[in-house]
């Protein structure tokens, strides 16, 4: 844990957001191109391009493609990557074009979830690393496909669970692993965003210009275009992801997976999803679900309320540790512990601490994937990191969507036991031509 963190803070203070300086430019300009990490990136609007800007910051690191199946944002995003390297990446539609080229080292993955595992696997099959935004996948056996190849082509994968990269994150675990709170009764996680209920609904219309919405669709069913359904607020749709549930549902679980002792899939589920606000509102997800893991270690509850701002401890998100000798309290912005009292010592029973300040962890993260892409050493989040915090968000939405108040997971056939609807559910079925892979 020391090595790393040193490795963290080192690459903090060489990438923090400067990928734009011209102290990188001339780092770049001596870095052999036999030590260089060459990268494309596929999907390039908002988180995807914001992932290929902290590769960017990394000097030893090259874009050489962009793929898009919106021809305006892949040429305002070619624009901004030439003015900023002063090369202009090679511009694609076509994501499989991309993975014909023998000069690419790794995909970043930035699309909506349903097209994750094609391409992933896809990648894996050629010969690329793939850094994958989360949730690893858009279903169970989807992520199951991205761990299979990963494993079989000895591939180096990133999934985008950026937090276990996070100084806040990385010192809460720490603590709440070397027992300063005492054992562990349960974890605490809240979700409350307004973004949560979806958009107002809005008229089919026609397909902007310059789109391919057919190869956007991809696998997912033919549908007339909307916009509700396309670019920032596709998540609201189970055809390409899983709403709040699998948008922030799987950062914040995977950080009371991680301090189990031994991670593992949730085996028994109790889920209640309502959709409350239902005016003029355009989505499938919920916008109200509270889910219990029952755990080996302690139980997780998860409350999720979309067009709500405000939660326990003045915080909109956040996870709550919750021990026998304190609660940690943490967030992407730090952390604080609430001692309990011990009334007969007349003294708290654990040490207060609190960590004020702390920043975004998506430079760390990446920086952490390069590594790993010259060691070949394993990421902070491998893929069965990934599949096990996507099953936590799946599995609930499954229970929602069948109705199923009690789901039981038997994670080594990869079944539910006893719902045949939600086993329905595990596999997506894809649009021809497009087909699942095979391993």
């Amino acid at each position: 844990m020391t090595d790393r963190r040193n490795f963290l803070k080192s690459s903090s203070l060489l990438i923090g957001g400067l990928w734009l300086s011209p102290n990188i430019a001339a780092a770049r300009a001596r870095i052999a191109p036999s030590d260089q990490v060459r990268v494309a990136l596929i999907g390039c609007r908002n988180m995807g391009f914001g992932i290929l800007k902290h590769h960017l910051a990394l000097p030893d690191v090259r874009c050489i493609a962009l793929c898009d199946v919106d021809q305006n944002v892949l040429e305002e995003k070619l624009g901004e990557i030439e003015a900023a390297t002063g090369t202009r990446p090679e511009g694609f539609q076509d994501f499989r074009k991309v993975l014909e080229r023998q000069d690419i080292d790794a995909v970043i993955i930035g699309t909506p979830d349903h097209w994750h595992c094609l391409i992933a696997v896809a990648a894996c099959q050629a010969g690329k690393d793939v850094y994958v935004e989360k949730p690893m996948a858009n279903s169970i056996g989807e992520c199951d496909l991205i761990q299979q190849a990963g494993k079989r082509f000895d591939r180096v994968i990133q999934v985008g669970q950026q937090q276990r990269s996070g100084q806040a994150f990385i010192e809460s675990r720490d603590l709440v692993k070397s027992g300063h709170l005492g054992k562990i009764r349960k974890v605490n996680i809240w979700s409350n965003f307004n973004y949560g209920l979806g958009n107002e609904k809005v008229p089919n219309s026609a397909v902007p210009k310059g789109v391919d919405y057919g190869f956007w669709l991809g696998p997912a069913p033919q549908r007339d275009f909307n916009s509700n359904r396309f670019h920032g607020s596709w998540r609201h749709f189970w055809d390409y992801g899983g709403g709040l549930m699998s948008d922030w549902g799987v950062h914040l679980l995977d950080m009371a997976i991680w301090v189990e002792e031994n991670p593992s899939a949730p085996s028994r589920v109790l889920t209640y999803a309502r959709n409350v606000n239902t005016e003029n509102r355009d989505r499938d997800t919920f916008d109200t679900m509270n889910v219990l893991f029952s755990k080996k270690d302690f139980l997780i509850n998860y409350d999720m309320n979309g067009g709500l701002q405000t939660g326990p401890y003045e915080k909109p998100y956040g996870i709550a540790y919750v021990g026998e000798k304190g609660t940690l309290v943490v967030n992407r912005g730090g952390y604080e512990i609430y001692p309990e009292w011990d009334g007969t010592a007349n003294a708290p029973k654990c040490e207060a601490k609190k960590l004020e300040g702390t920043k975004e962890s998506h430079n760390l993260h990446v920086a952490n994937f390069v590594d790993c892409i010259k060691t070949r050493k394993q990421t902070v989040c491998p893929p069965e990191a990934g599949r096990i915090a996507a099953l936590h968000a799946h599995i609930p939405n499954i229970a929602a969507r069948v109705g199923a108040e009690e789901l039981l997971w038997d994670d080594a056939k990869r079944e539910f036991v006893g719902n045949k609807a939600a086993n329905a559910l595990i596999w997506p079925d894809y649009r021809e031509p497009w087909v699942l892979p095979k391993l």
